[in-house]
């Protein structure tokens, strides 16, 4: 089968799989990478900001050219325009959670766990290359945080917004993952059974069985 689409971005970028883990639940064929049309593009350069106007990833492009933006609406598009997995549910307030527990994921959750934490790991910016302690040691007590608010949201469901997967937990799958597997910020989950019970379910699905690899 062709591919049907690109995703601008790196892999290991969590909402790079949020997209990737999207589209096989959809059925959808993709390739992902930082190349455009063929050629090599870096973060931030003329041809990325053509596509993406503050210079962020993901970006998914369509095989017509098109492209779109920013996670969130990038989900939406998926689940309404193929079938498959709903990512959405139908009544209009439950739909409403989960835009809302999607943007909190996005936005609070995604700032404590991956770029105040987890990227000091990945992308140690003290003397000689060093992981900053002091920033990691900074970041934890908004980890705590996010993970208390996870964990009270998720109570006793199966998912993050009851009891139907959803865009959250497509949004969410991607960062708890690399939290529980890191050796730190796995102490952090440690004895949550709640989050890590829900976080194995997320990872027996056959989709992020073949992402969160």
């Amino acid at each position: 089968m062709e591919t049907q689409f690109k995703i601008l971005g790196p892999e290991f970028s969590t909402f790079v799989r949020s997209v990737m883990i999207a589209c096989e639940e959809k059925g959808l064929t993709y390739r992902y990478g930082m190349k455009l049309n063929g050629e090599p593009v870096n973060l931030g350069d003329k041809a990325h900001l053509a596509v993406h106007p503050y210079g962020k990833i993901p970006v998914l492009i369509l095989e017509d050219g098109r492209s779109i933006c920013e996670t969130a609406a990038i989900l939406r598009f998926l689940d309404t325009e193929f079938s498959g997995t709903a990512f959405l549910p139908e009544d209009h307030f439950e739909r409403a959670q989960v835009d809302q527990w999607s943007n909190l994921i996005n936005i609070y959750a995604d700032r404590a766990i991956v770029r105040q934490y987890l990227l000091e790991f990945v992308f140690p910016k003290g003397e000689g290359g060093t992981v900053r302690m002091d920033k990691v040691e900074a970041a934890i007590p908004e980890v705590k945080q996010a993970i208390a608010k996870l964990t009270a949201q998720l109570g006793s469901n199966e998912y993050i917004c009851g009891n139907a997967f959803s865009m959250a937990d497509i949004m969410l799958a991607p960062m708890l993952d690399y939290l529980q597997r890191h050796p730190q910020g796995g102490e952090l989950l440690a004895g949550n059974q709640a989050l890590l019970t829900y976080l194995e379910r997320l990872r027996q699905r056959p989709s992020c069985k073949k992402v969160l690899i």
